[in-house]
C-alpha cells in the first residue's frame, strides 16, 4: 500500500458516505423507541455507551435509525479493527452460511477450524513448535489459558496485575483489578489469584527494570514461584488505561518466569491484530510469550477467540479436556481467515500505525496547552489520553465523562476506561479516513473548551451512563 493510500484511502466496509451528520439530537426518536424496549426487556445490567439504534457501519461511521452518522472511535471495543462489514469477510461469511452452520468442532471436524490454527501458529510471535484451540471469547479463551498453564506445571497460583481487565467470568472477574463495574456483589471469586504492582509510567516513574523487580519481589515473597502456574498481562493494559509499560519491563517478567518453570500469557484479546501497529503487541517489547490469548479483532466482527502457544505445554491438557459447544463456529472461523488475509494483504498493521501518528500529533497539540490532558499514550490504533487536574495531577474522571458524552452528543464515538475512570481511549477501525479522524480531533477540541467553560452538550435523556465498557 502506498503512502498516499495510507493517508487518505479507507479499506474495506460498505458504501456509506464517509462523513459526520447530525440530523436529530443524540438519541433521535427511533433510537429512543429502541431504548424504551431495550429498558422493558433487557437486563438493567447491560448498558450502552452510546444512545443510538444502529442500522449500518463501514469506513470510519456508524449510522443509526435516524439517519444520523457518526464518526467511529470505538471499533465495537477493538473489534472491527479490519473494518465494519469488511466485503472479503461478509464474502466468506455468505459462502460458509450457504455450506453449514455448525457441526462442533468436537464431532465432525473441519478445515476452516484447522486453518485458523495455522494461521495462528504462524503469526505469533516465536519460530517454537506452537499449537491452538479456539473459543468464543476473549474470558473464555483467557480461562482456558489459565487452565492449560496450571495442568502442564501441576501448579494452582496465578499472578495478575494492578489495573488489569481480563473478563466476566468468574475466574476473569479475579484476574480482574477493577471492582465497578466488573466485580462488585459477584463474589466469591476462584481462589488461588494473586496480585502485583504493574509498570505504570505515568504515575509510578519507575524504569522497566525497576518496575519489574518490585513485581516479581511481591510474587516471591506473596506467593513463591514453586506454587506458581502462570503469570498473565496485557502487553498494554486495556480497560485498565491504555498503560504503556516502561521499557523492559515485560522482558524482564519473561526472563524471571523462564527461569522458574512459569507460564508468561500474554492477554492480547484487546491489542492483537494490528491494533497496536504490529500484528501482537508483543513484538512491540521484543518478548515471546508462552500463551497468547486472542479475542476481538480476529474475526471481523464474529465471535471467535484462541489460546496459542508451545506445542508442548498446549498438549498438556488431557483429551477432551479443551473444547466447547461452539468454539471455533465455522462460520466465524471462515470470517477470521478472511479478516487475517485482509490484515496481512493490505498492510494493515502500518495503516495503524500512520492513524496512531494522526491521532498522537493531535492530542499531543492539544496537551500542549492544555494540562488537564496529563498524558498521551498508546501504540498505533491504541491511544489514550489521561485527564487529571492540572494542579494536583489528581485522576479527573468528571471531566472524562462530560467530553466524552458531549462528543457523543456531536456525533463522535469515544470510549473512556482507567481504574479511575479518567482515561479516554480511541480505538477507531483501520479503515478510517484521516479526513475523519481529523474531524473527531477538532470535536474533541471544542469538547475540551466547552467543558471548562461549562457549556457541553449533553445527550437527550442522559441517565449518566459511564460511557465506558471492557
Amino acid at each position: 500500500m502506498s503512502t498516499s493510500a495510507l493517508e487518505t484511502v479507507p479499506v474495506g466496509g460498505p458504501t456509506l458516505p464517509q462523513e459526520r451528520r447530525l440530523v436529530t439530537a443524540i438519541p433521535g426518536p427511533a433510537s429512543q423507541a429502541l431504548l424504551e424496549r431495550k429498558a422493558a426487556a433487557v437486563s438493567a445490567g447491560v448498558g450502552h455507551t452510546v444512545p443510538i439504534e444502529a442500522v449500518a457501519a463501514g469506513g470510519g461511521v456508524v449510522v443509526d435509525a435516524d439517519g444520523n452518522s457518526l464518526i467511529d472511535l470505538g471499533s465495537g471495543i477493538a473489534v472491527t479493527t479490519v473494518g465494519n462489514a469488511h466485503p472479503a469477510v461478509v464474502a466468506a461469511v455468505q459462502a460458509q452460511v450457504a455450506q453449514f452452520t455448525h457441526t462442533c468442532f468436537m464431532i465432525s471436524p473441519y478445515e476452516s477450524y484447522v486453518g485458523v490454527a495455522e494461521a495462528l501458529n504462524r503469526l505469533t510471535p516465536g519460530s517454537h513448535a506452537k499449537k491452538s484451540a479456539l473459543f468464543n471469547s476473549g474470558a473464555e479463551a483467557v480461562e482456558n489459558a489459565v487452565k492449560i498453564a496450571r495442568k502442564h506445571t501441576g501448579r494452582s497460583a496465578v499472578v495478575a496485575f494492578d489495573h488489569a481487565y481480563h473478563g466476566r467470568t468468574n475466574l476473569t472477574m479475579a484476574l480482574t483489578a477493577k471492582s465497578m463495574p466488573y466485580k462488585s456483589g459477584f463474589g466469591p471469586f476462584a481462589g488461588e489469584v494473586y496480585r502485583a504492582p504493574v509498570s505504570y509510567p505515568f504515575r509510578d516513574g519507575l524504569s522497566g527494570p525497576e518496575a519489574a523487580a518490585r513485581a516479581i519481589s511481591q510474587i516471591e515473597k506473596q506467593v513463591g514461584a514453586d506454587n506458581l502456574a502462570a503469570v498473565i498481562i496485557e502487553p498494554i493494559l486495556g480497560e485498565g488505561g491504555f498503560i504503556v509499560p516502561a521499557e523492559g519491563f515485560l522482558a524482564e517478567l519473561v526472563d524471571w518466569c523462564r527461569a522458574n518453570g512459569v507460564v508468561f500469557i500474554a492477554d492480547e484479546v484487546q491489542t492483537g491484530f494490528a491494533r497496536t501497529g504490529a500484528m501482537f503487541a508483543s513484538e512491540l517489547f521484543g518478548i515471546v510469550p508462552d500463551l497468547i490469548t486472542t479475542a476481538k479483532g480476529i474475526a471481523g466482527g464474529l465471535p471467535l477467540a484462541a489460546v496459542t502457544g508451545r506445542a508442548e505445554i498446549m498438549d498438556a491438557s488431557h483429551l477432551g479436556g479443551l473444547g466447547g459447544t461452539y468454539g471455533g463456529n465455522p462460520i466465524a472461523c471462515a470470517a477470521a481467515l478472511a479478516t487475517i488475509e485482509s490484515f496481512e494483504q493490505e498492510d494493515m498493521a502500518r495503516r495503524a500505525d500512520h492513524i496512531g501518528g494522526v491521532l498522537r500529533g493531535r492530542l499531543e497539540a492539544i496537551q500542549a496547552r492544555d494540562p488537564r490532558l496529563g498524558d498521551i499514550r498508546g501504540r498505533g490504533a491504541m491511544v489514550a489520553a489521561e485527564f487529571v487536574d492540572p494542579e494536583t495531577g489528581a485522576p479527573d474522571a468528571a471531566l472524562a465523562t462530560t467530553v466524552a458524552k458531549a462528543c457523543i452528543a456531536e456525533g463522535v464515538i469515544v470510549l473512556t476506561c482507567g481504574t479511575y475512570g479518567n482515561v479516554m481511549r480511541f480505538l477507531p477501525p483501520l479503515s478510517i479516513g484521516d479526513d475523519l479522524l481529523h474531524e473527531a480531533m477538532d470535536i474533541l477540541d471544542q469538547e475540551l473548551t466547552a467543558a471548562e467553560a461549562g457549556t457541553a452538550p449533553t445527550l437527550a435523556g442522559d441517565d449518566a451512563p459511564r460511557p465506558d465498557a471492557d
